[in-house]
């Protein structure tokens, strides 16, 4: 039942639509809902009643555990202002495992500290750590643009530092807002690509199905179809979908040698720490390695 879902952007509420998605069918869900801040928005109203705004979440929020199977993961994106009310909720229906904390960049407003970073909330519905699925990532070591030398010291121990980058915490600096506006939609809230891929890398298999209720411009299904999953997305606004539509129509695989990577700018962005190995044959220099990785991808 779950296959005619599949693969598609579905226009209509995501609540809905969540309700006709069989129990146990999605491998990764994955929401990043309207913040209640008054943005501007075509076909929702960005300005509920506290409760009322809080009623609305856990209601999809209870959908999304219910149709996520037990192997598979539950991340929520917000500012922390409601991520610690969703934690609230999703504490009771599933299990915790992280907040992860992305740097956004941002301006003071008032009396308050600098706001920079959103949150995402990381939940499974097994209990026990061998229940779901879950990959070790690494990510590109910080160098210097001009040289290209390793930016951190690594106690004196640059020489035994992992080829390609360290092992991903909590805390993700090296993913930001999408700025530039030729690279922007005209969604007010577009998440960068190579997030979404960071999480799909890390919580699932080639194959696997990966839901969004506020797909927007596609960001999530893109993600999808570049890593080699299946996609279900649900979007309200009919000139989103569109847009959707269009970008998934264009995004192609990124695999080297077979395996799938996050690839940003002709560079390597994520990549899971298992597959290092069989990406990447002749040793561990990074700067020989970012070469090579520079020339196979600008023939993706």
């Amino acid at each position: 039942m779950i296959n005619k879902f599949t693969n598609k952007i579905i226009k209509g509420d995501c609540l809905k639509v969540l309700k006709k998605i069989p129990d146990n069918s999605v491998d990764m869900t994955f929401a990043d809902p309207p913040f209640n801040l008054k943005k501007k928005y075509n076909h929702y109203e960005d300005s509920k009643e506290k409760q009322d705004y809080l009623d609305w979440c856990n209601d999809w929020m209870s959908e999304m555990v219910r149709i996520t199977k037990p192997t598979g993961a539950i991340f929520v994106h917000n500012i922390p202002r409601w991520l610690s009310h969703y934690a609230e909720h999703l504490n009771k229906i599933a299990y915790f495992r992280h907040w992860i904390a992305w740097n956004s960049g941002g301006a003071p407003m008032g009396k308050t500290l600098l706001p920079n970073h959103y949150g995402i909330l990381y939940y499974t519905k097994s209990k026990s750590y061998k229940g779901f699925k879950f990959y070790d990532i690494r990510y590109p070591h910080p160098r210097c643009r001009s040289c290209g030398e390793f930016l951190k010291d690594y106690g004196g121990k640059k020489d035994q530092a992992h080829g390609f980058g360290p092992l991903l915490s909590d805390v993700w600096n090296d993913i930001h807002r999408i700025r530039h506006k030729k690279r922007r939609d005209e969604h007010p809230c577009q998440l960068p690509i190579p997030l979404l891929e960071r999480l799909i890398l890390m919580t699932t298999d080639e194959g696997n199905i990966i839901l969004d209720p506020f797909m927007g411009t596609g960001t999530t299904a893109v993600a999808a179809k570049q890593l080699g999953r299946k996609y279900i997305g649900i979007e309200l606004d009919p000139d989103y979908v569109k847009i959707a539509k269009k970008n998934i129509k264009a995004a192609k695989e990124t695999k080297i040698n077979g395996y799938f990577v996050s690839v940003y700018l002709d560079y390597i962005r994520t990549m899971r720490n298992k597959d290092f190995k069989g990406i990447w044959k002749d040793g561990c220099d990074l700067k020989l390695f970012e070469k090579k990785m520079y020339k196979i991808l600008k023939k993706i």
